[in-house]
């Protein structure tokens, strides 16, 4: 587990090489942050949303998101009245959130925590995470019981690994399979129907680690999957190009490579929930 943040820290602590990229072509609409009524509970780790409308529920689906702020996924929760939510703002680099997960017993905890302090029982699981949130999916899906309870998995523009070499190329680059093998196989068992799995990833390209264009192709090439053209208008302004998937399992790539496009897809999450609950 100590090798894993390791990497995981060298993931996240190598300079990213800065974009120059100012971006005007799309329009870059962003959700209103709202104070939604409703039953909030501090916990050790994350802020448990209940949903007013969701009060009276003894037993609810749940849906913990890592990174982007604290009322985004509020707000998915109440746009959805399906669901509550936990979200787990830790800072910056999967490092951060990866290390509160690193013991095997912390996730059941926080959910046990959760039930506690809520009254209710929570079931089932839905993982989803922006960017560097991706960190804590990556851990808690490597304790054999907590990937049995998740029955759900959203990650968004932020699946990344570490280069084999440390650099990228030359042509197609070699990654670190550690950082990977857990979401593969989660995907292997979206494809089998028994898990539900999906991925967006932008074009953005870091430079000193694996973007999350390679990463999704990584998962693809594994399940011998290919990636169809898909020119569609997607949430929030962005623009799909294309597709791939089987079963349950579907990985989507969208244009763009400044930070905006990425943000865009933060601001799609209610969107992206949407689908992963069909």
């Amino acid at each position: 587990m100590l090798a894993l943040l390791l990497v995981l820290e060298a993931v996240v602590t190598a300079q990213q090489n800065p974009s120059p990229m100012v971006e005007h072509a799309r329009p870059h609409p962003r959700l209103k942050e709202e104070s939604l009524a409703g039953l909030r509970e501090k916990l050790s780790t994350g802020t448990l949303f209940i949903p007013a409308k969701l009060a009276r529920r003894t037993s609810l689906p749940l849906v913990l998101h890592f990174h982007g702020g604290t009322w985004l996924p509020e707000v998915a929760a109440n746009t959805s009245g399906r669901f509550a939510a936990i979200a787990v703002q830790s800072g910056s680099g999967s490092a951060a959130y990866a290390k509160p997960f690193a013991a095997a017993g912390s996730f059941a905890a926080m959910l046990r925590e959760a039930e506690q302090k809520s009254g209710k029982r929570f079931g089932p699981v839905i993982l989803t995470a922006w960017s560097a949130g991706c960190g804590a999916v990556r851990e808690i899906l490597r304790v054999p019981e907590n990937y049995a309870r998740v029955d759900k998995v959203l990650l968004i523009d932020g699946l990344h690994a570490s280069y084999v070499s440390g650099k990228p190329g030359p042509l197609e680059s070699e990654l670190v399979a550690e950082n990977l093998d857990i979401f593969l196989q989660f995907a292997r068992d979206a494809v089998g129907g028994r898990k539900t799995f999906l991925v967006t990833h932008s074009e953005i390209f870091p430079g000193t680690f694996a973007s999350t264009t390679e990463t999704a192709d990584w998962l693809l090439s594994r399940l011998s999957l290919r990636r169809r053209p898909a020119l569609r208008k997607g949430p929030m302004g962005l623009q799909q190009l294309s597709e791939a998937g089987s079963g349950r399992f579907r990985v989507i790539g969208y244009a763009g490579n400044s930070a905006p496009d990425h943000v865009d897809q933060l601001h799609s999450l209610p969107v992206f929930l949407k689908w992963l609950l069909r």
